[in-house]
């Protein structure tokens, strides 16, 4: 297991801001609106709307809420512990995980707090509505999202070659 260095700590600047901002505007909604109302910033494309999740995304998993808090809590455990795997050398990667988690962490302070995620950022067009979602949601999105681009442009990295496979016995 590779030790934490200064870069892996500076990520968990940007790691907290973010975790912050999720519950703060978190908190805002719970506490200027009542649930399941909506105030409509963008008609006919965007409103705040306050409603509870107790599953994952689109609702996934929502009579099994103690579940997820203890796989959002190994993940989050395992994220930190090996940060430095996580993290390697690259931009992409760092970025990945304070994304990740600080997302991950977002939903778990509410899971734990009130067994259920605040949602609220609601997008649509006319009758159909994309899932209500949140800063966490977004950011663990985003991280990998991250993940994926790294993967893509690490140095070194080329797509295995016919040649390089093992050859069968003959």
């Amino acid at each position: 297991m590779k030790p934490w260095r200064a870069e892996h700590y500076r990520m968990a600047v940007p790691a907290f801001a973010l975790l912050a901002a999720d519950q703060l505007t978190k908190f805002w909604v719970a506490s200027g609106f009542q649930l399941h109302t909506s105030l409509k910033v963008i008609p006919g494309f965007f409103s705040l709307t306050y409603i509870r999740n107790s599953g994952a995304a689109w609702g996934l998993f929502r009579k099994h809420p103690n579940l997820l808090a203890i796989l959002a809590g190994v993940t989050v455990a395992v994220l930190i512990v090996f940060a430095p795997a996580f993290q390697a050398n690259r931009g992409w990667t760092r970025w990945g995980w304070a994304l990740l988690t600080s997302g991950i962490l977002g939903n778990l302070a509410d899971r734990i707090r009130l067994g259920s995620v605040i949602d609220f950022l609601d997008f649509y067009i006319g009758s159909r509505h994309w899932p209500a979602f949140n800063l966490a949601d977004s950011a663990i999105c985003a991280g990998v999202i991250c993940y994926i681009i790294d993967s893509f442009i690490a140095k070194g990295h080329q797509p295995p070659r016919a040649s390089d496979a093992p050859k069968a016995a003959e």
